[in-house]
Protein backbone atom coordinates (compact mmCIF):
# COMPACT_ATOMS: atom_id res chain seq x y z
CA UNK A 1 0.00 0.00 0.00
CA UNK A 2 1.31 3.27 -1.33
CA UNK A 3 2.84 5.77 1.52
CA UNK A 4 2.74 9.28 1.48
CA UNK A 5 4.38 11.60 4.98
CA UNK A 6 3.46 14.97 5.23
CA UNK A 7 7.01 16.56 6.69
CA UNK A 8 7.05 19.16 9.01
CA UNK A 9 3.53 20.31 8.36
CA UNK A 10 1.84 22.80 11.01
CA UNK A 11 -1.52 20.96 12.52
CA UNK A 12 -3.23 22.07 15.53
CA UNK A 13 -0.59 24.67 16.48
CA UNK A 14 2.41 22.17 16.39
CA UNK A 15 4.73 21.05 13.58
CA UNK A 16 4.87 17.26 13.22
CA UNK A 17 4.64 14.60 10.23
CA UNK A 18 1.46 13.26 9.20
CA UNK A 19 1.33 9.43 7.81
CA UNK A 20 -0.90 8.85 4.89
CA UNK A 21 -1.49 5.05 3.71
CA UNK A 22 -3.32 4.73 0.66
CA UNK A 23 -6.56 6.55 0.84
CA UNK A 24 -6.27 7.33 4.76
CA UNK A 25 -4.40 9.21 7.49
CA UNK A 26 -2.66 6.17 9.00
CA UNK A 27 -0.84 8.82 12.18
CA UNK A 28 -1.89 11.90 12.98
CA UNK A 29 -0.48 13.64 16.10
CA UNK A 30 2.14 10.39 16.99
CA UNK A 31 5.27 10.17 16.69
CA UNK A 32 6.36 8.29 13.18
CA UNK A 33 8.21 5.13 13.53
CA UNK A 34 10.73 3.94 11.02
CA UNK A 35 8.90 1.72 9.67
CA UNK A 36 6.82 4.24 8.93
CA UNK A 37 9.32 6.01 7.06
CA UNK A 38 10.17 2.85 4.46
CA UNK A 39 9.02 3.27 1.14
CA UNK A 40 7.18 6.25 2.21
CA UNK A 41 6.95 9.03 -0.30
CA UNK A 42 8.11 12.19 1.97
CA UNK A 43 7.00 15.28 1.01
CA UNK A 44 8.67 18.78 2.73
CA UNK A 45 5.65 20.63 3.31
CA UNK A 46 7.78 23.16 5.83
CA UNK A 47 5.90 26.63 6.03
CA UNK A 48 2.79 25.16 4.86
CA UNK A 49 -0.29 23.90 7.04
CA UNK A 50 -3.03 21.61 6.79
CA UNK A 51 -6.30 22.16 7.08
CA UNK A 52 -10.05 20.15 5.60
CA UNK A 53 -10.95 20.79 2.34
CA UNK A 54 -14.03 21.92 0.99
CA UNK A 55 -17.10 19.87 -0.32
CA UNK A 56 -19.75 21.60 -1.96
CA UNK A 57 -22.79 20.53 -1.68
CA UNK A 58 -25.07 21.79 -4.81
CA UNK A 59 -23.90 22.87 -7.59
CA UNK A 60 -24.48 22.35 -11.40
CA UNK A 61 -21.01 21.94 -12.83
CA UNK A 62 -21.12 22.75 -16.76
CA UNK A 63 -22.59 25.90 -16.06
CA UNK A 64 -19.00 27.51 -16.51
CA UNK A 65 -20.01 27.70 -19.77
CA UNK A 66 -22.71 30.30 -19.23
CA UNK A 67 -20.75 32.05 -16.73
CA UNK A 68 -22.23 35.74 -17.12
CA UNK A 69 -24.61 35.09 -19.80
CA UNK A 70 -27.93 35.97 -17.81
CA UNK A 71 -27.11 38.31 -14.35
CA UNK A 72 -29.29 40.62 -12.81
CA UNK A 73 -32.42 38.94 -12.68
CA UNK A 74 -34.88 36.78 -10.58
CA UNK A 75 -34.98 32.90 -10.67
CA UNK A 76 -38.20 31.95 -12.76
CA UNK A 77 -37.34 34.54 -15.51
CA UNK A 78 -33.61 33.80 -15.46
CA UNK A 79 -34.72 29.88 -15.68
CA UNK A 80 -37.41 30.23 -18.23
CA UNK A 81 -36.19 32.68 -20.32
CA UNK A 82 -32.33 32.28 -20.98
CA UNK A 83 -31.33 29.34 -19.21
CA UNK A 84 -33.25 26.18 -20.01
CA UNK A 85 -33.30 27.39 -23.83
CA UNK A 86 -29.74 27.88 -23.91
CA UNK A 87 -28.68 24.66 -22.16
CA UNK A 88 -31.15 22.64 -24.26
CA UNK A 89 -28.68 23.48 -27.07
CA UNK A 90 -25.44 22.16 -25.40
CA UNK A 91 -23.94 19.07 -26.35
CA UNK A 92 -22.29 16.26 -24.28
CA UNK A 93 -19.05 18.02 -26.05
CA UNK A 94 -19.92 20.95 -24.76
CA UNK A 95 -20.77 19.92 -21.18
CA UNK A 96 -17.05 17.76 -20.90
CA UNK A 97 -15.40 20.95 -21.63
CA UNK A 98 -17.63 22.90 -18.91
CA UNK A 99 -17.52 20.15 -16.54
CA UNK A 100 -13.71 20.16 -16.71
CA UNK A 101 -13.52 24.07 -16.35
CA UNK A 102 -15.87 23.40 -13.24
CA UNK A 103 -13.58 21.00 -11.67
CA UNK A 104 -10.34 22.80 -12.17
CA UNK A 105 -12.08 25.63 -10.46
CA UNK A 106 -12.92 23.78 -7.66
CA UNK A 107 -9.59 22.00 -7.10
CA UNK A 108 -7.97 25.33 -7.25
CA UNK A 109 -10.16 27.17 -4.84
CA UNK A 110 -9.69 24.10 -2.73
CA UNK A 111 -12.77 21.96 -3.37
CA UNK A 112 -12.56 17.95 -3.70
CA UNK A 113 -15.96 17.33 -3.69
CA UNK A 114 -18.96 18.52 -5.11
CA UNK A 115 -22.80 17.26 -5.61
CA UNK A 116 -23.54 17.98 -9.72
CA UNK A 117 -27.44 18.29 -10.67
CA UNK A 118 -27.18 18.78 -14.76
CA UNK A 119 -27.55 16.83 -17.99
CA UNK A 120 -25.10 13.90 -19.91
CA UNK A 121 -24.37 12.53 -16.91
CA UNK A 122 -21.92 10.34 -17.49
CA UNK A 123 -19.63 12.74 -19.49
CA UNK A 124 -19.56 14.78 -16.24
CA UNK A 125 -18.31 11.09 -14.37
CA UNK A 126 -15.59 10.39 -16.90
CA UNK A 127 -14.60 14.02 -16.08
CA UNK A 128 -13.97 13.52 -12.31
CA UNK A 129 -13.03 9.90 -12.70
CA UNK A 130 -9.78 11.88 -14.78
CA UNK A 131 -9.14 14.64 -12.84
CA UNK A 132 -8.86 12.45 -9.34
CA UNK A 133 -11.42 14.55 -7.18
CA UNK A 134 -15.14 13.24 -5.86
CA UNK A 135 -18.20 13.67 -6.79
CA UNK A 136 -22.37 12.36 -6.16
CA UNK A 137 -23.52 12.64 -9.89
CA UNK A 138 -26.84 13.49 -10.50
CA UNK A 139 -29.41 11.67 -12.43
CA UNK A 140 -31.46 14.74 -12.86
CA UNK A 141 -35.52 14.48 -13.44
CA UNK A 142 -37.12 17.60 -14.15
CA UNK A 143 -40.85 16.27 -15.99
CA UNK A 144 -41.29 19.66 -17.33
CA UNK A 145 -38.33 19.34 -19.51
CA UNK A 146 -37.91 15.52 -20.10
CA UNK A 147 -40.13 13.31 -21.77
CA UNK A 148 -41.82 10.35 -20.62
CA UNK A 149 -39.85 8.37 -22.00
CA UNK A 150 -36.30 9.73 -21.29
CA UNK A 151 -37.63 9.77 -17.17
CA UNK A 152 -37.90 5.90 -17.91
CA UNK A 153 -34.65 6.03 -19.00
CA UNK A 154 -33.11 8.16 -16.09
CA UNK A 155 -34.84 5.28 -13.95
CA UNK A 156 -32.80 2.31 -16.11
CA UNK A 157 -29.70 4.31 -15.76
CA UNK A 158 -29.68 4.17 -11.73
CA UNK A 159 -30.59 0.57 -11.70
CA UNK A 160 -28.01 -0.43 -14.22
CA UNK A 161 -24.96 1.78 -12.86
CA UNK A 162 -25.18 1.18 -8.96
CA UNK A 163 -21.70 1.09 -8.23
CA UNK A 164 -19.33 3.63 -10.16
CA UNK A 165 -16.19 4.01 -8.03
CA UNK A 166 -14.90 4.75 -4.68
CA UNK A 167 -14.65 8.69 -5.39
CA UNK A 168 -17.82 8.69 -8.02
CA UNK A 169 -21.28 7.89 -6.88
CA UNK A 170 -24.57 8.38 -8.53
CA UNK A 171 -27.35 10.14 -6.93
CA UNK A 172 -31.19 10.36 -7.55
CA UNK A 173 -32.28 14.20 -8.29
CA UNK A 174 -35.60 14.96 -9.31
CA UNK A 175 -34.98 19.05 -9.67
CA UNK A 176 -38.09 20.45 -7.67
CA UNK A 177 -41.39 20.33 -6.41
CA UNK A 178 -42.65 22.41 -9.47
CA UNK A 179 -40.79 20.50 -12.13
CA UNK A 180 -41.69 17.27 -10.76
CA UNK A 181 -45.05 16.15 -10.05
CA UNK A 182 -46.03 13.83 -6.59
CA UNK A 183 -45.99 10.07 -8.69
CA UNK A 184 -42.57 10.67 -10.25
CA UNK A 185 -41.10 12.21 -6.70
CA UNK A 186 -42.36 9.66 -4.61
CA UNK A 187 -40.80 6.96 -7.20
CA UNK A 188 -37.30 9.12 -6.78
CA UNK A 189 -37.57 9.11 -3.32
CA UNK A 190 -38.47 5.18 -3.15
CA UNK A 191 -35.24 4.35 -5.11
CA UNK A 192 -33.21 6.18 -3.19
CA UNK A 193 -34.37 4.59 -0.13
CA UNK A 194 -34.39 0.98 -1.27
CA UNK A 195 -30.77 1.40 -3.00
CA UNK A 196 -29.27 3.47 -1.02
CA UNK A 197 -28.96 6.41 -3.01
CA UNK A 198 -28.82 10.25 -2.13
CA UNK A 199 -31.74 12.02 -3.04
CA UNK A 200 -31.57 15.76 -3.92
CA UNK A 201 -33.24 18.50 -4.98
CA UNK A 202 -34.25 22.76 -4.71
CA UNK A 203 -36.22 22.78 -2.21
CA UNK A 204 -37.71 26.38 -0.73
CA UNK A 205 -35.43 28.49 -2.57
CA UNK A 206 -38.00 31.58 -3.47
CA UNK A 207 -41.31 32.87 -1.97
CA UNK A 208 -42.41 32.61 -5.72
CA UNK A 209 -41.98 28.64 -4.69
CA UNK A 210 -43.56 28.71 -1.34
CA UNK A 211 -46.53 31.46 -2.58
CA UNK A 212 -47.10 28.89 -5.58
CA UNK A 213 -46.90 25.49 -3.53
CA UNK A 214 -49.32 27.05 -0.53
CA UNK A 215 -51.96 28.18 -3.80
CA UNK A 216 -51.71 24.24 -5.52
CA UNK A 217 -51.37 22.37 -2.42
CA UNK A 218 -52.52 24.19 0.68
CA UNK A 219 -49.02 23.84 2.62
CA UNK A 220 -45.48 24.76 2.14
CA UNK A 221 -42.70 22.60 0.09
CA UNK A 222 -41.46 21.00 3.05
CA UNK A 223 -44.62 20.05 4.42
CA UNK A 224 -45.60 18.99 1.04
CA UNK A 225 -42.74 16.17 0.97
CA UNK A 226 -43.24 15.02 3.86
CA UNK A 227 -46.79 14.49 2.99
CA UNK A 228 -44.87 13.04 0.22
CA UNK A 229 -43.55 10.73 2.90
CA UNK A 230 -40.02 12.21 0.73
CA UNK A 231 -38.44 13.93 4.15
CA UNK A 232 -35.33 11.44 5.58
CA UNK A 233 -31.84 10.86 6.09
CA UNK A 234 -31.62 10.46 2.33
CA UNK A 235 -32.56 13.84 1.27
CA UNK A 236 -30.39 16.27 1.33
CA UNK A 237 -32.15 19.68 0.19
CA UNK A 238 -30.45 22.56 -1.26
CA UNK A 239 -31.36 26.39 -0.73
CA UNK A 240 -33.88 25.87 1.97
CA UNK A 241 -34.02 30.05 2.48
CA UNK A 242 -37.55 30.06 3.46
CA UNK A 243 -38.37 27.37 5.85
CA UNK A 244 -40.77 28.17 8.70
CA UNK A 245 -39.95 26.98 12.19
CA UNK A 246 -42.42 23.75 11.68
CA UNK A 247 -40.62 23.16 8.01
CA UNK A 248 -37.65 23.34 10.09
CA UNK A 249 -38.63 20.68 12.75
CA UNK A 250 -39.82 18.50 10.44
CA UNK A 251 -36.70 18.15 8.36
CA UNK A 252 -34.11 17.82 11.94
CA UNK A 253 -36.86 15.24 12.93
CA UNK A 254 -36.59 13.19 9.77
CA UNK A 255 -32.91 13.77 9.90
CA UNK A 256 -33.24 15.65 6.24
CA UNK A 257 -30.15 18.18 5.54
CA UNK A 258 -30.08 21.67 4.30
CA UNK A 259 -27.14 22.88 1.66
CA UNK A 260 -26.89 26.56 1.62
CA UNK A 261 -25.83 28.64 -1.19
CA UNK A 262 -25.84 32.58 0.40
CA UNK A 263 -23.62 33.67 -2.74
CA UNK A 264 -26.16 32.66 -5.38
CA UNK A 265 -29.37 33.12 -3.01
CA UNK A 266 -28.47 37.18 -3.00
CA UNK A 267 -27.37 37.31 -6.25
CA UNK A 268 -30.79 36.43 -7.38
CA UNK A 269 -32.29 37.81 -4.65
CA UNK A 270 -33.89 34.62 -3.75
CA UNK A 271 -33.46 35.69 0.08
CA UNK A 272 -31.20 34.68 3.44
CA UNK A 273 -31.49 31.75 5.10
CA UNK A 274 -32.11 31.47 9.07
CA UNK A 275 -28.71 30.41 9.51
CA UNK A 276 -28.81 30.37 12.90
CA UNK A 277 -32.72 29.21 13.66
CA UNK A 278 -31.60 26.40 11.25
CA UNK A 279 -28.93 24.95 13.28
CA UNK A 280 -30.27 25.24 16.49
CA UNK A 281 -33.15 23.37 15.25
CA UNK A 282 -30.58 20.52 14.99
CA UNK A 283 -30.94 19.97 10.99
CA UNK A 284 -27.79 18.82 9.23
CA UNK A 285 -26.00 22.35 7.79
CA UNK A 286 -23.51 21.78 4.90
CA UNK A 287 -22.68 24.33 1.97
CA UNK A 288 -22.75 24.70 -1.84
CA UNK A 289 -21.67 27.06 -4.82
CA UNK A 290 -24.84 26.43 -6.90
CA UNK A 291 -23.73 27.09 -10.57
CA UNK A 292 -21.45 29.50 -11.86
CA UNK A 293 -24.26 31.17 -13.65
CA UNK A 294 -26.03 32.44 -10.96
CA UNK A 295 -23.06 32.65 -8.26
CA UNK A 296 -21.26 33.57 -10.39
CA UNK A 297 -17.72 30.86 -9.32
CA UNK A 298 -17.60 28.21 -7.67
CA UNK A 299 -15.31 28.93 -4.86
CA UNK A 300 -16.80 27.24 -1.69
CA UNK A 301 -14.61 29.48 0.51
CA UNK A 302 -16.35 32.63 -0.25
CA UNK A 303 -19.51 30.90 1.10
CA UNK A 304 -18.04 29.80 4.29
CA UNK A 305 -16.90 33.23 5.05
CA UNK A 306 -20.51 34.87 3.70
CA UNK A 307 -22.17 32.52 6.30
CA UNK A 308 -20.32 33.64 9.03
CA UNK A 309 -21.17 37.18 8.09
CA UNK A 310 -25.01 36.33 7.56
CA UNK A 311 -25.36 34.74 10.86
CA UNK A 312 -23.99 37.39 12.62
CA UNK A 313 -26.78 40.22 11.66
CA UNK A 314 -29.27 37.84 11.40
CA UNK A 315 -33.06 39.38 12.36
CA UNK A 316 -33.69 38.82 16.35
CA UNK A 317 -31.14 36.21 16.18
CA UNK A 318 -28.05 37.15 15.33
CA UNK A 319 -24.77 38.97 17.45
CA UNK A 320 -20.95 39.07 16.92
CA UNK A 321 -20.44 35.62 18.46
CA UNK A 322 -23.33 33.60 15.98
CA UNK A 323 -21.59 31.29 13.92
CA UNK A 324 -17.72 31.13 14.85
CA UNK A 325 -15.19 30.77 12.52
CA UNK A 326 -14.58 26.65 13.62
CA UNK A 327 -18.91 26.12 13.42
CA UNK A 328 -18.38 27.97 9.73
CA UNK A 329 -15.14 25.57 8.47
CA UNK A 330 -17.65 22.53 9.61
CA UNK A 331 -20.37 23.67 7.66
CA UNK A 332 -18.26 23.87 4.26
CA UNK A 333 -16.15 20.68 5.33
CA UNK A 334 -17.54 18.01 7.56
CA UNK A 335 -21.27 18.79 7.80
CA UNK A 336 -21.53 18.45 3.75
CA UNK A 337 -19.06 15.58 3.80
CA UNK A 338 -21.63 14.05 6.24
CA UNK A 339 -24.38 15.16 4.36
CA UNK A 340 -23.17 13.08 1.98
CA UNK A 341 -21.82 9.66 3.50
CA UNK A 342 -18.46 10.54 2.72
CA UNK A 343 -16.35 9.95 5.90
CA UNK A 344 -14.02 12.88 5.18
CA UNK A 345 -13.75 16.71 5.99
CA UNK A 346 -11.68 16.16 9.09
CA UNK A 347 -7.97 15.89 9.46
CA UNK A 348 -8.12 12.64 11.67
CA UNK A 349 -6.88 8.94 11.77
CA UNK A 350 -9.48 6.51 9.71
CA UNK A 351 -10.70 9.37 7.72
CA UNK A 352 -10.13 9.31 4.24
CA UNK A 353 -7.16 11.46 3.30
CA UNK A 354 -8.25 14.51 1.62
CA UNK A 355 -6.64 17.72 2.94
CA UNK A 356 -5.45 21.50 1.71
CA UNK A 357 -1.99 22.67 2.28
CA UNK A 358 -1.76 26.58 3.28
CA UNK A 359 0.90 28.38 2.64
CA UNK A 360 1.60 30.19 5.85
CA UNK A 361 3.58 33.09 3.92
CA UNK A 362 0.61 34.14 2.33
CA UNK A 363 0.09 37.68 3.13
CA UNK A 364 -3.32 36.88 4.79
CA UNK A 365 -2.16 34.39 6.90
CA UNK A 366 0.32 36.89 8.64
CA UNK A 367 0.36 36.82 11.88
CA UNK A 368 -1.13 33.73 12.64
CA UNK A 369 -2.45 34.46 15.79
CA UNK A 370 -5.45 32.07 14.61
CA UNK A 371 -5.02 29.86 11.83
CA UNK A 372 -8.70 29.08 11.44
CA UNK A 373 -9.74 32.40 11.88
CA UNK A 374 -7.18 33.63 9.17
CA UNK A 375 -8.21 30.86 7.24
CA UNK A 376 -12.37 31.94 7.20
CA UNK A 377 -12.05 35.52 7.56
CA UNK A 378 -9.06 36.46 5.96
CA UNK A 379 -7.85 34.54 3.77
CA UNK A 380 -8.60 33.31 -0.09
CA UNK A 381 -8.07 30.84 -2.18
CA UNK A 382 -4.53 32.21 -3.26
CA UNK A 383 -3.21 30.62 -0.08
CA UNK A 384 -4.08 27.42 -1.19
CA UNK A 385 -0.10 25.61 -1.87
CA UNK A 386 -1.48 21.98 -2.57
CA UNK A 387 -4.76 19.74 -2.77
CA UNK A 388 -4.76 16.22 -2.06
CA UNK A 389 -7.90 13.93 -2.23
CA UNK A 390 -8.10 9.90 -1.39
CA UNK A 391 -4.57 10.16 -0.67
CA UNK A 392 -3.14 11.58 -4.00
CA UNK A 393 -2.28 15.28 -4.97
CA UNK A 394 -4.36 16.53 -7.61
CA UNK A 395 -2.68 20.17 -7.33
CA UNK A 396 0.75 20.63 -6.37
CA UNK A 397 2.13 24.22 -5.89
CA UNK A 398 -0.97 25.70 -7.16
CA UNK A 399 -0.65 23.88 -10.83
CA UNK A 400 -3.42 21.31 -11.84
CA UNK A 401 -1.83 18.85 -14.31
CA UNK A 402 -3.57 19.79 -17.80
CA UNK A 403 -4.45 22.92 -16.52
CA UNK A 404 -3.50 24.56 -19.95
CA UNK A 405 -5.37 22.55 -21.99
CA UNK A 406 -9.06 22.66 -20.17
CA UNK A 407 -8.65 26.83 -19.84
CA UNK A 408 -7.78 26.85 -23.75
CA UNK A 409 -10.67 24.61 -24.79
CA UNK A 410 -12.92 26.07 -22.60
CA UNK A 411 -11.84 29.86 -24.34
CA UNK A 412 -12.41 28.32 -27.86
CA UNK A 413 -15.87 27.27 -26.90
CA UNK A 414 -16.97 30.37 -25.92
CA UNK A 415 -15.48 32.38 -29.02
CA UNK A 416 -16.84 29.86 -31.60
CA UNK A 417 -20.08 28.40 -30.18
CA UNK A 418 -21.99 30.51 -27.38
CA UNK A 419 -20.61 34.11 -28.24
CA UNK A 420 -23.97 33.93 -30.59
CA UNK A 421 -26.27 33.10 -27.24
CA UNK A 422 -24.45 36.39 -25.56
CA UNK A 423 -25.17 38.35 -28.03
CA UNK A 424 -28.65 37.43 -28.38
CA UNK A 425 -29.34 38.15 -24.79
CA UNK A 426 -27.13 41.48 -25.04
CA UNK A 427 -29.79 42.54 -27.62
CA UNK A 428 -32.80 41.41 -25.90
CA UNK A 429 -31.31 43.31 -22.94
CA UNK A 430 -31.42 46.47 -25.08
CA UNK A 431 -35.07 45.79 -26.52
Amino acid sequence: MAKTILQSVLFQGKIQDILISGKKFAKVGRPLTARDYDKADVVNCKGLAIVPPFYNGHTHAAMTLLRGYADDMPLQKWLQEYIWPFEAKLTAKDIEIGSRLAVLEMIKSGTVFFSDMYWRREVTMKVVKEMGIRAAIGVTIAENLDSPEHIEENFKFLQDHRYESDRVKLAVMPHSIYTVGEKIFKRCAKLALEENYVLHTHLSETLTEIKDCKKQYGCSPVELLAKWDVLGDHLVAAHCVHLSEYDMALMAESGSAAILNPCSNLKLGSGIPKVNALLDSGMLVGLGTDGASSNNNLDMHEEMKLISLLAKVEPKTGKAESLPAEVALKLATSNTALAYGIPAGVIAEGFLADALLLDLKNERLVPNHNLVSNWVYAADSSAIHSVMCNGKFVMKNRHVDGEEVILKDAQKISKKKLIHGLKKVAWRKLR
